[in-house]
Order: C-alpha cells, then structure tokens, then sequence
C-alpha cells in the first residue's frame, strides 16, 4: 500500500515566504479564518452527500469576489480558455505578478494560502524554499482564474520558474491534478549541478528511483537502461501519453514482488509533496489503468552527470501517466495523469 505521508529525507532549506507590505502574521491568520468563514455556505456538506471542498478551493471562492473589474480582466478568463491546460517550465499565465502592487495585500496573503494548501504540510516548506531561490519568491510568479467559483466549474493556476500547479475543486473529470503539472529547482548557482544535487528539494525521488534499478538484474538493467534520446521538453509534447505496445523501458510486469514493491515507494515519493487530496486522485488513476503492473519504467545512460551511475533522467508511465524526470543540467518533472487516455 502506497503511503503518501511517509516522511521524505530531510533537506536544506525551508522558510516561509515574505512580502513588504504583508499584513503580520497574526493580523493575517485572523484575516484568513474570517475570509474561509465567509462563504461557509459553500463549504457544508450538502444532504445528498457532496463532499465539502478543500480549503484551497474556497478561498478561490473567496479571492474571486475581492477582486474588482480591472483585476478580472487581468487574470480571469473563460474555464475552456485554451490557457488553462499549458504547461511549461518556465512561464507566466498571466501579465502580472502576485506581489505587486495589482493585487491588495489580503489577496496577496489568499493566493499564498490557496498555493499553500495544495501541497502536504510536511512538504510544503521545501516547495517554498524552491520558489525562493529559483525566483526569489511566489512574489514573482504569476497567477490566473478560469470560470467561476460557486456558479459552476473552476480552475485557478499559478505558474513561473519550475512550477506549473493547479487548483481545480474537481472541476476537470478524469484528471488527476486538475490537468498536466511541473515542477523543478535549481539549487544550486551554476545550470549544471553536481552528480548528487546537494540542496536540490526533489532529488530524493530519483535516490529513490535509483534504488530500483539497483535491485534489477542484468537482463532487467538491460531492458530498463535506454541509450537512445529521452523526452525532449516541447511543452504539451512532453506529456503525450503512449500506447502499450510505444513504451519505453522495462515493464513493472516483470519485475519481482519486491522489485514492485520498491516502485510503489517511488510512486508515494512522487506524490509525497501534494496534498492528500490529490495524491489520492492521482492514485485512482494509477489503478484504474492497471496499476503499478501497467506502468513501465525507463532510465537514460547518455544523460549521467558525473558518469556515476545514479541515472539523472528517468521515467514512470503506462498508457494513462507520465512522470518523467530530468535531472539534468538540473531538476525538471514533468505529470501528467488521467481516468485513461
């Protein structure tokens, strides 16, 4: 069984983030309780058994009706706008970035928290040490709204350096995550880091990726080891699901039950960073289309920093997930997870 909430290894960093015109941290506690409390409507579960939205998706609610005509013109847009399934390692959905001044300190203090929320407690400190030294903040990312909150379907999307995340209230059917994501870090000043990513927030997941194909045999090793080209990061391209008989790599069909048992733990390291909720909508996924046994799982020799060994490129999938991670010059991840593709 996939155990979500399993600590990861501890890592540098943390910290929260600062703005200078943030309201003090007390001053903004109450200021959230308040604005969670004020569309309580929404958040009961109803008679015939709706489940009560996350807290990331009320203060949605709530951020969307502070927001005035201009604001809205800025970052709101239709739910079927074409924006609202891009993703990218790099980008802005929007022209304008949360810390400044187009945004009121209490919006300001709600986008942190709806971004907060959508990660697990234990982890989130470490995503806000990535946003700080890849971009010096969440101030400097960008933000965007598509629909409308409490009138029918919504999604809200922050994006910039490294981070694509979206925040859907199951909005989007049969996605996991409400559509693709991206996430990454740079830890360290060069573009290249070293062989074993000292400061890199995500490295653990390929440590622990690394310890599968550590377990394989040679005839395992030979079928999971490509030396051919991986991925090529060409936004949505990167993401294309593959058909069954298109995978790359050596199937998790034939590997050991102790074999399988080691990529079930890379899988909860995946989804170790999110919020529960969504870790377990991607796990639904995962099983719908077959479980751990449909997926395939590949590592790239060409692409070694270091020529050590420890494969720095590699990837899970199966006809209805990508995950594929790109170690090299430094941590790129690219997800992608659907009820089937």
């Amino acid at each position: 069984m996939v155990d979500f909430q399993r600590a990861a290894e501890p890592l540098p960093g943390g910290g929260r983030l600062h703005y200078n015109d943030r309201m003090p941290q007390t001053d903004r506690r109450q200021f959230l309780k308040a604005a969670a409390a004020a569309p309580l409507a929404l958040s009961v579960e109803s008679a015939s058994g709706a489940k009560a939205p996350a807290a990331s998706e009320t203060l949605v609610s709530t951020l969307y009706k502070s927001l005035n005509e201009e604001q809205k013109s800025k970052v709101c847009f239709p739910f079927d706008h074409d924006l609202r399934w891009k993703v990218d390692n790099n980008w802005f959905i929007s022209p304008v970035r949360i810390g400044s001044g187009f945004f009121t300190p209490d919006q300001k203090a709600m986008v942190e928290e709806i971004f907060r929320g959508l990660y697990n407690p234990a982890f989130v400190d470490k995503v806000v040490t990535q946003l700080e030294q890849d971009a010096k903040g969440l101030k400097n990312y960008s933000c965007a709204l598509f629909g409308q909150p409490g009138t029918g379907k919504f999604e809200f999307v922050v994006t910039g350096r490294h981070c694509t995340v979206r925040c859907d209230g199951d909005s989007v059917d049969g996605v996991a995550f409400g559509g693709p994501i991206f996430y990454g870090h740079q830890a360290s000043p060069g573009d290249l880091e070293k062989s074993d990513h000292p400061g890199n927030v995500y490295w653990y997941q390929a440590k622990r990726a690394n310890e599968v194909f550590q377990a394989l045999d040679g005839k395992q090793r030979a079928a999971a080891l490509l030396t051919e080209e991986s991925r090529k990061e060409r936004a949505t391209e990167t993401i294309v699901f593959n058909r069954k008989g298109e995978m790359k790599g050596l199937p998790v069909a034939d590997m050991s039950r102790d074999q399988r048992t080691l990529v079930e733990k890379v899988l909860a390291d995946l989804l170790l960073p999110f919020r529960r909720k969504d870790a377990d909508e991607a796990m639904r996924y995962i099983k719908a289309g077959g479980g751990v046994s449909a997926l395939s799982m590949s590592f790239y020799k060409n692409q070694d920093i270091g020529d050590d060994g420890v494969w720095d490129v590699w990837q899970l999938e199966s006809p209805n997930m990508v995950w594929y991670f790109r170690g090299k010059p430094h941590v790129h991840v690219w997800a992608n997870i659907r009820a089937g593709a």
